[in-house]
């Protein structure tokens, strides 16, 4: 892994399908990359075999947990110069890293539950956020390891259905202990779906967090998904009474 001006080189690990048109791949972790669960990377193409007006940078959401050795990213596949080659492009070979960047962070109080509202692919800082909270005991000196007080945290997930819901198996199997997790995931067209559903079904609302929160006032609200959703779901907290400090949002925008 080499320094470079814009980042680091970093080489392509390996490549998963995660649900129907969404790709999760790995790259190389730098030496000193050090990041916050939820903040995103930049990744550009060297000497991609073709390009578009969109350029051959993007930048993602980490999934990955800080604590990983890998950095892994996921993305849902448009037919766009940028994805056609990353589709195609074998392990290996290098792109060019830059980060990390964005501060859409899990707060500090853990006495406070978080409460997470993803729409499809902005599942990805939620993931690193809960493999964070969900993982090892902190090191507090050095002869001594300390587990902190849990998070609560409360992850609505909305997907068309269980084919596109990125991640789905891994959050149905996040273990309990380091933190408190709850996973109300809830599907929109289910007439258009293979699998059979016993879970939530239609759009977040403020009737269905009621049906599993004790209350809409306390927790911190973090938003991540396409730009509408976001701003429907800011709405419909605001008219719900959640006070605007403890909302907290990211947009996916042409994802």
């Amino acid at each position: 892994m080499e320094n470079a001006m814009a980042g680091y080189r970093v080489k392509l690990l390996d490549k998963t399908q995660v649900a129907e048109g969404t790709l999760a791949f790995s790259v190389e972790k730098p030496d000193g990359f050090a990041f916050r669960a939820g903040q995103a990377a930049e990744l550009t193409f060297v000497d991609p075999p073709e390009t578009d007006d969109e350029g051959n940078t993007r930048t993602f959401s980490i999934v990955a947990a800080p604590s990983e050795n890998v950095l892994t990213f996921a993305t849902r596949l448009r037919d766009t110069a940028f994805k056609r080659v990353l589709r195609g492009l074998p392990p290996g070979r290098e792109l060019l890293l830059d980060g990390p960047f964005g501060s859409f962070n899990l707060h500090k109080n853990r006495t406070r539950p978080a409460v997470f509202l993803a729409g499809g692919i902005g599942i990805t800082p939620f993931m690193s956020m809960i493999r964070d909270a969900s993982g090892a005991p902190q090191v507090v000196d050095a002869g001594r390891a300390e587990r902190p007080d849990p998070y609560t945290i409360y992850l609505f997930y909305s997907n068309r259905r269980p084919e596109d819901a990125a991640f789905l198996d891994q959050l149905a199997a996040v273990p309990q202990g380091s933190c408190n997790f709850r996973l109300v995931a809830t599907m929109t067209d289910m007439q258009e779906s293979a699998r059979s559903w016993d879970g939530e079904r239609g759009f977040i609302d403020a009737p269905m967090l009621l049906r599993h929160l004790p209350a809409l006032d306390g927790p911190t609200y973090y938003i991540a998904g396409p730009p509408r959703m976001v701003t429907a779901m800011r709405d419909m907290l605001v008219s719900a009474k959640v006070d605007e400090d403890a909302i907290r949002t990211e947009d996916f925008g042409g994802y």
